[in-house]
């Protein structure tokens, strides 16, 4: 398992990138915008992660900017810890035998998303292409909130 990013949800992107880049000092990586989902995701790395970055291998901050003015109250500014693993469906039945409940099942072969003790959420992103989609995954529901 290799950690990815943090994710943050912000009001207002300029000033958020004016914080982490010009204030703390990190560095934007790269940004995807999308038209239909009405959101820009900004990753930034540190200066120190620099070569890491350049070969895809940095821990990111991401920046999620929902262009539709919202208000985070309770944490929810706060989005998820990412990991990449390699085998998802390995990753998530290892967690189901530990007891750990998958809110969100890799139905995709891609993504799973499950909380830890405290309600922080968790991503879990498959490395390289997604899996054939499988069963019990395929058939399984989200539970809860992630």
């Amino acid at each position: 398992m290799r950690y990815l990013h943090t994710m943050i949800r912000v009001q207002d992107l300029d000033e958020s990138l004016d914080f982490f880049c010009n204030k703390l000092g990190l560095v934007e990586s790269h940004r995807f915008d999308s038209e239909q989902g009405r959101f820009t995701l900004v990753y930034l790395y540190a200066r120190f992660d620099e070569d890491q970055a350049l070969k895809e291998e940095a821990p990111l901050i991401e920046l999620t900017y929902n262009w539709d003015t919202e208000q985070y109250s309770g944490g929810r500014n706060f989005g998820h810890l990412a990991f990449e693993v390699a085998n998802i469906y390995e990753t998530c039945q290892r967690l189901m035998d530990l007891g750990v409940l998958i809110n969100r099942p890799p139905r995709d072969g891609h993504m799973a998303f499950i909380r830890s003790p405290d309600a922080i959420s968790i991503e879990f992103l498959q490395k390289g292409a997604p899996l054939a989609p499988e069963e019990p995954w395929v058939s399984m529901v989200n539970t809860g909130s992630w």
